[in-house]
């Protein structure tokens, strides 16, 4: 748009320039359509595809099946036994013996433990929604630094364009004798300099691509969808309440909060194993007939109560120590993960608010300057005076473009952590 508005103002103070300048009247116009940020379907393949946070999901289901495993009885024991030399007894010969027993620990026990590992794959659970807000975080902040990467490139090749115009402007005056070699030299150098930054501009995109392209696990050329604008939108939350939010919200202190309970219930079933397990059991004895009184032959049945005493205290205290000392150490953990946090979104706050206002500065510094080089360019025309002024200001105007979309993807970049940090 700039290059059209250029070179309509040429033409109209220089009329005599028309043939030389209706070359540039085919330059490619930049139409900026608005077009809608969302990156919901880069997302939603990540989530599908990527293969770290398969991993926590798979880490979080197999957590899951531990606790039935926990929950369940010991095995019962069953024994035949078969006597190879009979022993006699008033009711018969005693042939073969089968036992069954059932251990039983402590009551409560069970559900402790259950509640224990329950907790635990709550922790693993908040570990994949960790991962999930951390992999939608790098997936946002690879796509706006691809759309910052995108405009500064469309930016760059216009401003080349632009200032192959005035080049050719430049030797309209040197031919003319109103003009110095000097400005052609000039813009060779500016437009040298645009040439090589447009190169480092291109290496980086397709540095930026493959990054973005692995976060989805898909092929490193896949084609990625850059919208011609990007719509920014304001942080939903006041600082205080994202402050509250992030200490309820955020997955890691979830875990560590799951984390805590699961040692809670740990020490709880340490104090509890302590506790005598009861045994309940029955004894199936087959006796032989011996036809010496009416009882003979008469299998009998054996019914057993019994209990295991932990006399061995040590290990016992052991376990409940530990398990009192890591929630402690959990607690710390927290605590000591919540200063990090905080002090991360006190960064990404601060960020998000120097964005905003970098916005406003360079959409009206660019305007400004904007204005300056349409002056000087006038002057120029008509009296082929501050050439050098010129191509400091259309300098000056590529640096508040190229800052104001760098602008536009830092605070986006900043919300996308922001979100991350309150667990969204």
């Amino acid at each position: 748009m700039r290059t059209n508005q250029l070179l309509k103002s040429i033409i109209q103070r220089n009329m005599q320039y028309i043939k030389t300048l209706a070359a540039f009247l085919l330059i490619f116009t930049s139409v900026t359509a608005y077009a809608q940020d969302d990156i919901k379907g880069y997302l939603k393949q990540a989530a599908e595809n990527n293969p770290g946070l398969k991993y926590q999901f798979n880490n979080y289901m197999a957590s899951l099946e531990r606790v039935d495993q926990v929950a369940s009885l010991p095995d019962p024991q069953i024994a035949f036994g078969y006597f190879i030399m009979p022993v006699e007894t008033r009711n018969g010969p005693q042939t073969f013996k089968l036992s069954f027993s059932q251990m039983f620990p402590w009551f409560g026990t069970l559900n402790n433990q259950k509640s224990m590992t329950t907790n635990a794959a709550k922790s693993n659970y908040e570990k994949f929604e960790e991962a999930k807000s951390q992999l939608f975080l790098n997936v946002k902040s690879a796509y706006y630094q691809l759309y910052y990467l995108e405009k500064s490139q469309q930016i760059t090749k216009e401003n080349i364009k632009i200032l192959e115009t005035f080049k050719s402007l430049a030797l309209i005056k040197i031919e003319s004798g109103q003009g110095s070699a000097v400005d052609e030299l000039r813009a060779e150098i500016l437009l040298a300099n645009l040439e090589n930054k447009l190169l480092l501009l291109n290496d980086q995109w397709r540095a930026q691509t493959v990054k973005f392209n692995r976060l989805l696990n898909v092929k490193n050329n896949a084609i990625i969808t850059i919208p011609d604008s990007l719509q920014t939108k304001d942080f939903t939350l006041t600082y205080q309440a994202a402050v509250d939010t992030l200490r309820t919200n955020n997955h890691q202190l979830k875990s560590f909060d799951h984390i805590i309970e699961s040692y809670q219930n740990k020490e709880i079933v340490a104090k509890k194993k302590g506790m005598p397990k009861i045994l309940l059991g029955a004894d199936y004895i087959g006796i032989g007939d011996n036809g010496l009184n009416q009882n003979s032959g008469k299998d009998a049945l054996l019914v057993k109560v019994g209990i295991s005493i932990p006399i061995y205290r040590k290990k016992y205290q052991g376990a409940i120590n530990e398990a009192s000392i890591m929630q402690q150490a959990s607690q710390n953990q927290k605590l000591n993960k919540t200063n990090i946090l905080e002090t991360l979104f006190e960064k990404y706050w601060s960020n998000y608010k120097d964005a905003k206002r970098r916005i406003q500065l360079y959409n009206s510094q660019s305007q400004l300057a904007q204005k300056s080089v349409r002056i000087l360019q006038s002057e120029y025309s008509s009296k082929g005076k501050n050439f050098e002024e010129i191509l400091r200001m259309e300098k000056s105007l590529l640096k508040f473009e190229l800052e104001t979309q760098k602008a536009l993807a830092d605070k986006q970049t900043a919300i996308a952590f922001l979100d991350y940090l309150i667990g969204n």
